[in-house]
């Protein structure tokens, strides 16, 4: 699976946050709800939009972000 497959960033939308495609919801949102203990069950009931795939691209993203910050590309 790719995240770039379901995550994207338009300027547009939502301030240019990275959000779930054809969708205005942020990934950022999205981790906040898991953070205060949203199952996957309750967020996707709150948002039929959205699929588990959805969920599993921003917790891939959210971990490929990370990675950048910790391993920086050799200069």
């Amino acid at each position: 699976m790719r995240f770039e497959d379901h995550i994207t960033v338009t300027p547009d939308v939502r301030g240019g946050k990275p959000c779930i495609r054809g969708t205005r919801i942020t990934v950022v949102d999205v981790l906040e709800y898991m953070a205060s203990g949203m199952s996957e069950e309750e967020i996707l009931g709150d948002f039929p939009d959205l699929k588990p795939v959805h969920l599993r691209s921003v917790l891939a993203f959210a971990a490929a972000r990370e990675r950048r910050l910790i391993d920086p590309p050799a200069a």
